[in-house]
């Protein structure tokens, strides 16, 4: 597994389009999520659903035109094959173990799922999953067939982007994904920035819980909140995210200023989760002996919500350090509860050496500068302390929906 690796620095020092660029092999890093985040740490989707369902479509053909897979049989079981949507299916059932699973990804109901695949096998005349209570396993013979269609996936992503490249380098679509809280926070209300500097640009930004696969052409751009592991993709460090517990001053009045971990335990929690499993670890990990119906009030998935619960009283919440300095009205509080997440962008080469996506990658690496908004930096700036090391203009006038003026005070 390959990876090239920028560093967020500025533009005319940070591109890596040269293929020669040193490359580091690097484990997969799987997704975590923390409590309650106003930046939604969680992953990102964007499956580009059409009316059926599917993502951008396969290359359609005639029939056998994956390759040879194993001269196994003196007839190829794919020799028949002329459903390309119902490889695509397939690959996805095979990629996510389950047919539930992969039915959510694709927007399509589970029977409709089973019913491609069950055509899928008697075009290709052999069974491709084992099914049981644990999921769908792939056969030996599947297990072949999964190898030729990525080649076949691979080559209508590469159709794709070859398409988007002959187009205009000043007008065009970009798409964008992003976690939910930062896209929601961070980037919507400053896009306004590159949009008058590239007005012919359409901007499509996803925000989602899931993390978009740039090498799957889910995404011209994503930024993820986790080191992604995908193969044929750039990296760019743009910063560390830092977060800790805050709550409004309605709340602290009434139920008073925890000042320790144990002290949590006597209070009210909002949450946001993402993934359910890994906020269950994480609460576990760090409120051990308590369950959630002892402390939990609220749980969401969406970031403004979870703001706006912890913001108006219902209880504490985790929160990026720059809320603050984007004029929200809740108070950090004294508490040795701290988590940080590296912030990545990722993209194709192939998408990076279109005009258009690269002005984006180009705009995003100075949207997280470390250097002017202190903090995306790696060391932890108390919320406090923003005020004296941002030079930077006010940014409370972005966010006009965080007004609460005297509701609190």
């Amino acid at each position: 597994m390959r990876f090239v690796v920028e560093q967020g620095v500025p533009q005319d020092e940070h591109r890596t389009d040269d293929p020669d660029q040193p490359a580091l092999d690097t484990p997969g890093l799987a997704e975590t999520a923390a409590p309650g985040l106003l930046a939604s740490e969680s992953p990102i989707a964007d499956t580009s659903a059409n009316t059926s369902g599917a993502s951008k479509p396969l290359l359609r053909g005639p029939a056998g035109r994956f390759g040879s897979t194993k001269a196994t049989t003196a007839k190829s079981p794919l020799a028949s094959l002329t459903d390309w949507d119902a490889a695509r299916i397939f690959l996805e059932v095979a990629r996510s173990g389950s047919f539930r699973s992969a039915a959510e990804r694709l927007s399509l109901s589970i029977n409709a799922v089973r019913r491609r695949i069950d055509d899928f096998e008697r075009q290709v005349g052999a069974t491709l999953f084992t099914r049981d209570v644990h999921g769908a396993r792939l056969t030996d013979d599947g297990a072949l067939v999964v190898s030729a269609v990525e080649r076949m996936e691979a080559a209508s992503f590469e159709l794709l982007r070859a398409g988007d490249s002959l187009a205009n380098a000043a007008s065009g679509e970009v798409r964008v994904a992003v976690t939910e809280g930062l896209g929601t926070f961070w980037l919507a209300p400053r896009l306004v920035e590159f949009q008058q500097t590239f007005p012919n640009i359409l901007i499509d930004l996803h925000c989602a819980m899931r993390s978009a696969d740039v090498s799957r052409h889910e995404a011209d751009i994503a930024i993820h909140l986790s080191r992604p592991a995908a193969l044929d993709v750039k990296l760019v460090r743009l910063g560390r995210m830092h977060l800790m517990l805050f709550a409004s001053r309605k709340y602290l009045d009434i139920h008073g200023s925890p000042k320790t971990v144990d002290d949590i335990g006597k209070h009210r929690l909002v949450i946001q989760v993402a993934d359910e499993a890994a906020a269950n670890e994480a609460f576990a990990s760090m409120f051990p002996g308590y369950d959630q119906r002892d402390l939990v009030v609220m749980r969401t998935n969406v970031s403004s919500a979870n703001y706006w619960a912890v913001a108006h009283g219902a209880g504490i919440g985790v929160f990026p350090t720059y809320a603050c300095a984007l004029g929200g009205k809740i108070i950090p509080l004294e508490v040795d509860l701290r988590w940080s997440y590296d912030i990545w962008l990722t993209y194709h080469a192939t998408s990076g050496r279109i005009p258009r996506v690269r002005h984006m990658i180009d705009w995003l690496v100075e949207a997280f500068n470390p250097g002017k908004y202190p903090w995306f930096k790696d060391e932890f700036i108390h919320p406090q302390q923003l005020k004296t090391v941002y030079m930077g203009e006010p940014l409370t006038h972005l966010f006009g929906g965080f007004s609460t003026e005297g509701r609190y005070d």
